[in-house]
């Protein structure tokens, strides 16, 4: 598997995140995937998801079938 450069990735934080050093999660989309990262290691690794399977997850977390 070819792994992507990221250098120029425009990441957007999630509009959950807080000021505060909680739970900061920044998204990238690319044009096969998506990537994912803690905004608080922006070198640290990334999780690489294919666009539909991204698209599956946020319905899902939306619906609340993920909530802890």
């Amino acid at each position: 598997m070819r792994i992507p450069d990221l250098s120029h990735a425009a990441w957007r934080k999630s509009s959950r995140s807080n000021g505060a050093g909680g739970e900061c999660v920044e998204v990238a989309g690319m044009r096969e995937a998506v990537a994912v990262r803690d905004s608080k290691d922006p070198s640290g690794p990334t999780l690489r998801i294919g666009r539909s399977s991204f698209r599956d997850l946020l319905a899902r977390v939306r619906q609340g079938e993920l909530d802890l």
